[in-house]
């Protein structure tokens, strides 16, 4: 076999491996959609938190929203962990749209049922829905890909040097060319030189321009993407052909920024792509048109995010074992029945009525903290995602805002105390405003000393009362129960106590507000000294009944 046979046969076995690993990926994609639907999302390779906020504050100067779910609020509740539970996305476009979803949302009812819709679509149309998660599968996800970055950066450069590009990419076609004509020293010698040397100098190129490159890669991706969804007829189909309309010559390079897929392909198309500098010459073409078409690719971003939130949400539902839809009304109210919480393994479901400021009161580990996190969780998903856990769920629409996971703030100095007052302040900014509010806080004050506690505690409960917002505080202390009883509904969780079986919880709300402690039983059964236990429980006896307390004996 001569060398000229040789060539062809090389590139046609390359051609038939890149094919058949291609149809096999695809095959095992599409068995894998069918596989994990219905079921939790258990991916965490992708999507890390401080890539999908990067994006997040990004975009939002540049969108229309009413309230937002702040970062204390957002830690306070874990709802990255929620985030993670309802992340059934394959593409970092649907990620970071589910992510501002649970973020930012409006008042009106607009977006609510844009998204029903979508969600009823896929419901009904199960295959179209396996469909349009392939496509967005192929796309992949991808961390800190910087592409909304990237669009709202007004000072983005393309690259210089075109003509040095398009120079290195021709020259093992030259020497391919000489091979296949019988000018086989030279062509070999040309072919082997620019292979070794357009490898190393894209590998060189890429670290100078790597954020820009991969920024533009994935938007080119993200554009394809959006192409093939024009094929299939679904809601949001006509609002995306014509935003693709301004994109059409930057189409025809998507073939060199292909979907990474970490494979065998991926290693060898990306050999190919560097031995014909293919990415450099693609971004000279591409970037003046994304760049004189910033809005509608924005535009274009946000729904295909949508597409892929709106089965995410559906994929949540599926998994839940009781979970309802929202009803938004203009009472001053919240009211639910059996509400639990996303992120316990077996909850224990219980009511809301909340019509006025709320003291829950309890025992330690009884469930007063997770409960009012139940409450706020389900009033942030009901506003963002139209999905209560419970059996039902009404309330107004309003701002959400907590004050729970108080730490010192060693960076800024601030004590726990100085760290809580400014927790609260914010709360009271928003409260301020006379927008509609639900505030949640747990053990408010607890970083300073008791009086001083629960004068300022008080009064900043009476304080809200005068606004139209709505406060859950979750409280150990009897105190306040018993000054703002004609000012807040009272609640509490209880613990059993036997001899047989120690402390037991059943966490189920009672009303009125707690008569019991158990910090005592706790350190007994923990096997603390007995004259500790002793002497702690005649100095809480004494208190009791005299208020005041009693002086060790030296």
């Amino acid at each position: 076999m001569d060398n000229q046979s040789m060539v062809i046969l090389f590139i046609l076995s390359i051609l038939v491996i890149m094919i058949v690993i291609h149809l096999n990926n695809n095959r095992k994609q599409k068995k894998r959609i069918q596989q994990k639907w219905g079921t939790t999302p258990t991916e965490t390779r992708m999507d890390s938190e401080e890539s999908l906020h990067q994006s997040y504050e990004k975009l939002k100067a540049s969108l229309d929203f009413d309230s937002e779910v702040d970062d204390i609020t957002w830690y306070d509740l874990d709802l990255f962990e929620v985030f993670k539970e309802i992340n059934h996305t394959h593409s970092s476009v649907g990620s970071e749209a589910l992510y501002r979803r649970l973020r930012l949302f409006n008042f009106n009812g607009h977006d609510q049922n844009r998204i029903e819709k979508l969600i009823a679509f896929y419901d009904k149309n199960p295959k179209i829905r396996e469909k349009i998660e392939f496509i967005f599968a192929r796309l992949g996800k991808k961390d800190r890909n910087s592409v909304v970055r990237y669009l709202t950066d007004s000072k983005k450069k393309g690259l210089s040097s075109l003509a040095i590009f398009i120079l290195l990419g021709a020259l093992p076609i030259v020497g391919l060319f000489l091979i296949l004509f019988g000018v086989e020293g030279l062509g070999f010698t040309i072919l082997m030189g620019s292979v070794l040397f357009n490898i190393i100098y894209s590998v060189i190129k890429k670290v100078e321009i790597d954020m820009e490159l991969m920024s533009i890669s994935y938007l080119v991706q993200t554009l394809y993407t959006a192409k093939q969804l024009t094929k299939i007829d679904h809601p949001l189909q006509k609002e995306i052909t014509p935003l693709l309309k301004p994109f059409r010559s930057v189409l025809r390079f998507s073939f060199a920024f292909r979907a990474r897929e970490n494979n065998e392909l991926e290693i060898i198309l990306d050999y190919l792509n560097m031995l014909f500098m293919i990415p450099f010459i693609a971004y000279h073409f591409v970037f003046n048109q994304i760049k004189n078409h910033e809005k509608e690719a924005i535009l274009l971003w946000q729904l295909l995010g949508d597409l892929e939130a709106a089965y995410a949400i559906l994929n949540y539902r599926t998994t839940l074992s009781v979970y309802t839809k929202p009803t938004f009304n203009e009472e001053d109210d919240v009211i639910g029945k059996t509400v639990y919480h996303p992120l316990i393994e077996h909850p224990v479901p219980n009511p809301v009525k909340w019509t006025q400021n709320t003291l829950v009161s309890g025992s330690n580990a009884s469930g007063k903290s997770t409960y009012v996190k139940s409450v706020a969780i389900n009033c942030i998903l009901a506003q963002t995602i139209y999905t209560c856990l419970a059996e039902s769920f009404s309330m107004k629409r309003g701002h959400v805002l907590t004050s729970m996971a108080v730490e010192d703030d060693v960076l800024q100095g601030d004590s726990y105390f100085v760290a809580e007052i400014k927790f609260l302040k914010r709360v009271l900014d928003q409260v301020n405003t006379q927008e509609r509010c639900y505030l949640f806080i747990d053990e408010i004050l607890r970083g300073t000393n008791t009086v001083e506690r629960i004068a300022a505690s008080s009064s900043i409960i009476d304080w809200i009362d005068d606004y139209p917002s709505l406060a859950f505080v979750a409280t150990h202390d009897i105190e306040l129960t018993e000054i703002l009883k004609d000012q807040c509904e009272n609640v509490h969780f209880k613990e059993d106590v036997t001899a047989e079986d120690g402390i037991q919880f059943n966490y189920l709300l009672q009303k009125g507000p707690a008569t019991s402690r158990n910090a005592l039983l706790l350190l007994q059964n923990m096997d603390f000294p007995n004259s500790v236990i002793k002497n702690a429980q005649t100095e809480a006896n004494h208190f009791d009944q005299m208020q005041e307390w009693l002086s060790f004996e030296s």
